[in-house]
């Protein structure tokens, strides 16, 4: 596979799910991106109704409002309603074994946190944000190197964490990012348990 191209329509697709999920979790949506949001398209599918319920969140919210319930919801004084890291999610401790775990593998894949972002890269924002590059064929390696990284680092924990964030108290738009984000997930893990 040439790099930074994905291998065909469908690895584009799921490249671009996991960069949205990334980028819904790294920080509330502005104007722009809610804009985007509320014309998204769904179908009968799970993954069709999960966007099409993103879609009507959006319409039924706006930044200022985001700003708070993102806050809430990862943030907090102290902190947030949810921990949305895989150590917590793995060993109920920060900084645990699996980010360890994930710094080497993001080591050997030259893959970087960004300058001035304060957050262990075992959050699930970077982690979407890191599928979606190796899927799109962004970083070093082979495209199996997607199903890896999502096997070992995503598959443990993500889907209840987007589980949680379906039911958590504090989610308005978020109970549908949730929804989207476990549906993605599941739907990756069916795949990866497919005969091949």
């Amino acid at each position: 596979m040439e790099a930074g191209i994905a291998d065909d329509g469908l690895d584009r697709e799921r490249a671009a799910l996991f960069a949205l999920l990334g980028r819904l979790l790294s920080d509330p949506p502005d104007a722009a991106l809610l804009a985007r949001l509320r014309v998204l398209g769904g179908g009968d599918t799970r993954l069709g109704q999960a966007l099409s319920g993103l879609a009507a969140a959006a319409e039924a919210t706006d930044p200022a409002a985001l700003e708070r319930e993102h806050f809430n919801l990862f943030i907090g004084v102290g902190r947030g309603e949810l921990m949305p890291y895989a150590s917590w999610y793995l060993t109920g401790f920060l900084q645990d074994r699996p980010l360890a775990d994930l710094r080497a593998a993001l080591r050997r894949l030259g893959v970087e946190r960004a300058p001035g972002v304060p957050e262990p890269e075992d959050h699930i924002a970077f982690l979407c944000e890191t599928l979606a590059g190796l899927i799109e064929g962004r970083f070093a390696g082979e495209q199996e190197e997607a199903a890896i990284f999502f096997g070992r680092h995503l598959r443990p924990w993500a889907a209840r964490f987007f589980g949680d964030l379906e039911k958590a108290e504090a989610a308005r738009f978020y109970r549908a990012v949730g929804a989207l984000g476990r549906a993605a997930v599941e739907i990756e893990a069916a795949a990866a348990d497919m005969p091949g």
